[in-house]
């Protein structure tokens, strides 16, 4: 027995020893072995040209990756369950996606963390033809695209000034969405606003979105947008702990009849929810512990739907009295939270705890999630298990980063 446990260990030691690190620059060239000193070009890299295995960390450098008129890198690596590949930003610095990322098959458990995705050509001044895909919109598309994943995570992204944020379609499997920051995305049309949050549809496996902040620049669109006619599905989704706010309506419905949708501890503000769309009947849906301000619960045509604790306050409603303060502790960054704050006297300072994220003694730093990279509203340090945050208005969502 002792014999088998010491060759487990011996394997286990030599499965983690092989996990390569690997660069990556936005002048970097594929020629190059994928070094600190001389790293690859990001295309190549996310593509499965180079040698990239499961359990390896891709490393991205600081600095802008942009390529046009294609601005959409495309990522096809593989990693396994017990072996994910990283794809990250070296600790510390800023790497920046100018244009987004396609995923596509064969890719499978690929962890995609902390890079920042946006396009930095304008929004038209002036609202561009109507439709989806107008022809004189002139600008690219940008975001964050699901083709063909299988059990892949996306984790603490910031994606904003895309046409549209992230969508996530029927061919990815088993992802998960997890602590993104999504704002001032889309466009304008002579009919209405275009481009969302998140657009999704599922068949297949259950697609996870939790732990995001996301907001809507126009009217008409969406922060999450899982919706398809009565040919696509809307099925197995697992949608908690995010934060809306702003505009877009929180939508999860289409034509056809849905399954297994799961909304918890969602948190609301200026936007409503919708649970079901047009089509004749839905399945079964649970709808618990989610905070509406300023907005409605609607949940359509279900055959089975637990509703339970949730709190709905519309427009003009009466309002608690004191402060409602939830902090979502971030599970991949033991640095991170998000602190939403419903604000009912409009105090212009409300104590927060925040234990356990926070000792006593802890420094922390408060960032506005439209601000992420610019200056702290706050920093302080925690003392009695409490921060003091200041306040403008009833409503308000910060990203807390520890200091070290």
């Amino acid at each position: 027995m002792k014999y088998y446990i010491l060759l487990l260990v011996l394997l286990l030691t030599a499965q983690i020893s092989s996990a390569a690190q690997w660069y990556v620059a936005p002048d970097g060239k594929s020629a190059n072995p994928g070094t600190r000193e001389a790293p690859w070009d990001i295309a190549s890299a996310l593509d499965g040209r180079q040698k990239v295995a499961a359990g390896d960390t891709l490393y991205l450098l600081e600095g802008t990756y942009k390529r046009r008129p294609r601005e959409l890198f495309e990522i096809r690596l593989t990693g396994t369950a017990e072996n994910p590949i990283h794809i990250r930003p070296i600790p510390g610095k800023r790497a920046r996606i100018d244009g987004g990322l396609s995923v596509q098959s064969p890719s499978a458990h690929v962890w995609v963390c902390d890079l920042e995705i946006f396009v930095s050509e304008p929004v038209p001044k002036k609202p561009v033809s109507p439709g989806s895909h107008p022809k004189d919109l002139n600008r690219p598309w940008g975001g964050l695209h699901m083709y063909g994943g299988k059990n892949c995570k996306y984790i603490n992204l910031i994606i904003h000034d895309c046409c549209q944020g992230i969508s996530c379609w029927k061919g990815e499997i088993e992802p998960e969405i997890y602590g993104c920051v999504i704002y001032n995305n889309g466009w304008l049309g002579t009919d209405r606003g275009h481009g969302h949050c998140i657009y999704t549809q599922n068949k297949n496996g259950v697609k996870v979105i939790s732990n995001c902040i996301m907001s809507c620049r126009y009217d008409g669109t969406y922060t999450l947008h899982a919706y398809g006619s009565e040919r696509a599905y809307v099925d197995n989704f697992l949608v908690e702990d995010n934060v809306c706010y702003n505009k877009g309506p929180f939508l999860i419905g289409g034509g056809r009849p849905s399954n297994n949708i799961r909304v918890f501890r969602n948190y609301l503000y200026d936007v409503s929810m919708r649970i079901g769309y047009s089509a004749p009947y839905n399945e079964n849906c649970e709808v618990c512990d989610n905070v509406i301000v300023n907005g409605g619960l609607n949940i359509i045509r279900y055959r089975k739907a637990v509703q339970e604790g949730n709190l709905i306050i519309g427009k003009d409603k009466k309002r608690p009295r004191g402060v409602k303060a939830v902090l979502l502790a971030n599970r991949f960054d033991r640095n991170r939270a998000h602190l939403v704050i419903y604000n009912w006297d409009k105090a212009e300072k409300v104590e927060v705890t925040v234990k356990p994220f926070l000792k006593n003694g802890d420094s922390f730093r408060l960032m506005t999630p439209e601000d992420f990279f610019g200056n702290p509203v706050a920093q302080d340090k925690c003392y009695g298990d409490v921060i003091h945050i200041p306040m403008k208005g009833e409503f308000t969502v910060f990203v807390v980063f520890r200091n070290d």
